[in-house]
């Protein structure tokens, strides 16, 4: 049981399977930090997904996700979609974000008799905070998905096309604090933002479309690369013709992702990959 469920402070809804919905829970005292928790009628603590919104580190809310949110708890999986600080290039950085996971992610645990398996599900940036906030916590975080997170900050092979200099590495410079710094003044940051330098053993599934434009999909078989030569169970997804959000692709969405992960969060670690 989790305990906001007594809580009246926030707008709740139960739905007519008796699903609890209970919006905008603060956890914390800024004003970002906030997220809609999903429970089951017949929640037991045994999986809990904390869903984490993209939108390039700088815009996005946590109604991006609102889709997945509503699958998971079709299939009585509770979760809890949060939104959190926006880059704004002065003074909030990729790591006051991380840090706001890390208070969503305590507070749902408090919140909880039992700790669950705790599943981080991110999109695009979203995802990219996701594993290096779970690669950094093993102990906490039992699972990542990830849905194209930029897993590679600073590679040669990314900086030689156009769109990479027009749009990536200002954008990449920008969230590590380093915005108006030359590339090779900022690589020090960019290594230590980039989640392929901070793999640990979290099982990871990882959907990429082969057409993104936004993040190539060099950086998932980079990741791919990485977990397999360091043993950790993973499972990369290639979406064929895809771009960076296939999950809007009605066959892909039903037929592949929603699936995959079902299949991914019910299995054990030793099965997945295989």
């Amino acid at each position: 049981m989790i305990s906001i469920n007594a809580c009246s402070t926030y707008k709740t809804k139960i739905d007519r399977h008796g699903n609890k919905k209970i919006y905008n829970v603060a956890y914390g005292n800024l004003k970002p930090q906030k997220m809609d928790v999903f429970i089951p009628k017949h929640f037991n603590d045994s999986s809990f997904v904390i869903l984490v919104h993209g939108g390039a580190w700088t815009i996005g809310s946590k109604s991006h996700l609102r889709g997945v949110q509503k699958f998971l708890l079709k299939n009585n999986i509770a979760s809890a979609n949060i939104d959190y600080r926006l880059v704004d290039g002065k003074n909030i950085t990729y790591k006051e974000q991380i840090e706001d996971l890390n208070q969503a992610t305590h507070f749902i645990l408090d919140s909880l008799e039992n700790k669950p398996q705790l599943i981080l599900l991110g999109e695009s940036s979203g995802g990219h905070i996701s594993m290096l906030y779970g690669y950094n916590n093993p102990h906490i975080v039992d699972k990542i998905i990830t849905f194209a997170g930029p897993a590679d900050l600073y590679s040669e092979r990314y900086r030689k096309t156009k769109f990479y200099k027009s749009y990536t590495e200002p954008t990449f410079k920008k969230i590590v604090g380093e915005k108006n710094q030359p590339f090779d003044k900022a690589i020090t940051k960019l290594k230590e933002a980039s989640p392929i330098t901070q793999v640990s053993n979290v099982p990871t599934l990882t959907f990429q479309g082969t057409w993104d434009m936004l993040v190539n999909k060099e950086q998932s078989l980079a990741l791919d690369s990485v977990l397999t030569e360091k043993n950790i169970p993973h499972e990369l997804v290639l979406i064929k013709n895809a771009n960076h959000t296939p999950r809007f692709m009605p066959w892909w969405r039903n037929q592949v992702i929603n699936p995959k992960i079902l299949e991914f969060i019910h299995k054990h670690p030793d099965e997945i990959g295989k």
